[in-house]
């Protein structure tokens, strides 16, 4: 189950059903699918473990009777490109992107 903690923190389980937190950034749509921008979230004691990536996944209805969203990773590194793309044009005044290797 999915919960807010502040405007755009979100909790997410994984697939050993761990909670993980995220920072929302952007919900990006393509081809008709929409997809959202997430960055793992730093509390304020923690150390940054990682570099600033970040993590795309693609939004899915759980079901027609439910309010319920879920998140499924996306294997297909050309969509991924392509939702990325988006999002850096989008945010290109407010983030430093590094290109990765």
């Amino acid at each position: 189950m999915d919960e807010e903690l502040d405007d755009n923190v979100i909790i997410l389980n994984d697939e050993e059903g761990n909670e993980v937190k995220f920072e929302f950034l952007d919900l990006v749509e393509l081809d008709n699918e929409e997809y959202v921008v997430l960055l793992p979230y730093i509390e304020e004691n923690q150390e940054q473990e990682d570099d600033g990536e970040v993590v795309i996944l693609k939004l899915e209805d759980s079901d027609e009777d439910s309010d319920e969203e879920s998140y499924v990773g996306v294997e297909d590194e050309e969509i991924l490109n392509k939702v990325f793309e988006i999002f850096k044009e989008k945010f290109k005044d407010e983030f430093d992107f590094v290109d990765g290797e």
